[in-house]
């Protein structure tokens, strides 16, 4: 029974299903109907509205054509109107290039003509050209006939009247320079020297520099010389100096240009002389006197600083520095170098102060002038011109270096610290007690002077006067005339220039006289 009822479901559930799936189907078709309804609606209504589009495009691009149309005709027209104003400046340009053309050729032709008259003209200017040669060959002709000489001739007569003529004014003007009254600028210049020599004052003793050292009575000289004279050699090798025992071998003789050396040399000796024990071991004697030269460089270094101090100016260069004080050892009849330059840069400063110059600068340049004494043992040539080199070289100014080389004239005065320079060393080397020389030396030297100017021709008789400072020459009034006078004061004072050396300067005096002599009876 519960199956028949099972089953009654089974077939009420089928017919519903069946049932549900027609009225699906229903449905279906009819929504399916509307879609295509609608579908076909919008269709049509896009269909219509493309015509209308299609309609509008065509009006507005058949508005805008006709716009393009017009402006493209308006365009035209205004190029069309260019286009003839151009048209118009070509057509003038080209009439006046045509006029341009016609005045060009018109000038051409002219200039033709002109160039054509220019040659005719040349050549009748080279005609007249050679004909006034001609005329002035004739007359040259003639006029040679009537002087009875040549043109040459007569040139070479004017031109000698000419040049004596010259000689005899210069000659004139030289002596009337040399005796006329000291101008103004050299009695300021002697002003400004006497001032500054009464301003300084220093007191200094001459020096010599030993060149034989006596060995103490009773020392055997082999305790000093060593065994072959070994200690002495050993001395010279390091201080750069020859020593060696003199005849009698109670002396030792220092030969050697360098004063540094022979300092080394002397207190090496000293030395020896304070401890004879010493001179058993060569070896000590050598390292003694390296040490002793090791401490002379120390005392080298602080003379030269101590040379900068006392004229309150910059220290130099260490080289230079070290130079300056080299000049301790080095003389210049029996002058201490050192104290010259300082004594010359004291001097050198006072004249500058006196002219508004720097007084610093002035100073530095003369107490550097004489560095190059320091050197002429090792380098040939003037001591100026090394000094010079040795400033430029390391960094002082050009002044200071011109000032050293040109206080010898070795090199041109390019500033008045040159002149300054100059003066003070003069000063310094010739002021009384300064100098002096051997009784030997003073003879040669005036034997020299007289030696020197008796070797011209026309020369009577030469005096050396005035202690060498000054010589007189006579001369023959016959052979010699009042220019030759001059022109031989010259030449004598340039030859004792070249071949003499001494401190200042030497004047030369040429005499020419004139004697008449008549006898009455």
């Amino acid at each position: 029974m519960w199956l028949g009822a099972v089953m009654g479901l089974f077939f009420v559930v089928a017919a519903g299903v069946l049932l549900g799936k027609r009225i699906a189907l229903r449905e279906a078709e009819a929504w399916s109907a509307g879609v295509r309804h609608v579908a076909d609606a919008i269709r049509a209504a896009g269909a219509e509205e493309s015509k209308e589009t299609l309609r509008a495009g065509e009006i507005a691009g058949r508005e805008e054509g006709r716009g393009r149309v017009s402006a493209f005709e308006s365009f035209c027209q205004v190029r069309e109107a260019e286009l003839q104003t151009i048209e118009g400046r070509l057509a003038r340009r080209e009439a006046d290039l045509a006029a341009a053309a016609e005045r060009l050729a018109a000038a051409r032709a002219g200039a033709e003509a002109q160039k054509q008259h220019a040659v005719e003209l040349e050549a009748e200017a080279a005609r007249l050209r050679e004909e006034v040669a001609d005329l002035q060959r004739g007359a040259r002709a003639a006029l040679e006939r009537e002087a009875g000489e040549t043109a040459e001739a007569a040139r070479g007569a004017l031109a000698e009247a000419e040049l004596e003529d010259a000689r005899m004014h210069a000659a004139q003007a030289v002596r009337a320079a040399d005796h006329a009254p000291v101008d103004e600028a050299a009695r300021d210049a002697k002003r400004v020297m006497g001032i500054a020599v009464g301003r300084f004052s220093g007191h200094y003793l001459t020096e010599r520099l030993h060149a034989v050292i006596p060995l103490p009575p009773g020392l055997a000289p082999e305790a000093v010389a060593g065994p072959g004279d070994a200690n002495l050699q050993a001395i010279g090798a390091v201080a750069g100096v020859t020593l060696s025992l003199v005849e009698t071998r109670d002396a030792i003789r220092l030969e050697g240009l360098d004063g540094v050396g022979r300092e080394v040399a002397r207190r090496c000796l000293a030395r020896l002389l304070r401890n004879p024990r010493l001179g058993a071991d060569v070896g000590e004697v050598e390292r003694g006197a390296r040490e002793i030269s090791k401490q002379l460089e120390v005392e080298l270094d602080d003379l030269g600083r101590r040379a900068f101090r006392a004229l309150e100016i910059p220290p130099a260069h260490a080289e230079i520095v070290r130079l300056v004080g080299r000049l301790n050892y080095r003389t210049s009849y029996t002058q201490n170098q050192w104290k010259h330059a300082i004594e010359a840069g004291f001097l050198c400063g006072m004249m500058a102060e006196e002219l508004d110059l720097d007084l610093k600068l002035a100073r530095r340049a003369a107490l550097m002038h004489d560095i190059g004494k320091a050197l002429t043992h090792e380098l040939d040539g003037s001591h100026a011109v090394i000094g010079a080199d040795y400033a430029r070289r390391l960094g002082e100014s050009e002044l200071v270096a011109n000032a050293i080389g040109a206080h010898h004239t070795d090199e041109p005065f390019n500033s008045p610290y040159a002149y300054l320079v100059a003066a003070a060393d003069a000063m310094s080397g010739a002021r009384p007690g300064a100098r002096r020389q051997l009784d030997e030396s003073y003879a040669s030297r005036l034997e020299d002077l007289e030696r020197i100017t008796r070797g011209f021709r026309g020369i009577t008789e030469a005096y050396a006067v005035q202690g060498g400072r000054e010589v007189r020459i006579y001369v023959q009034e016959d052979r010699v005339d009042d220019l030759g006078a001059v022109d031989l004061s010259a030449a004598v004072a340039k030859k004792i220039s070249q071949e003499m050396r001494f401190p200042g300067q030497i004047r030369v005096t040429v005499i020419r006289e004139f004697k008449a002599t008549e006898v009455a009876g």
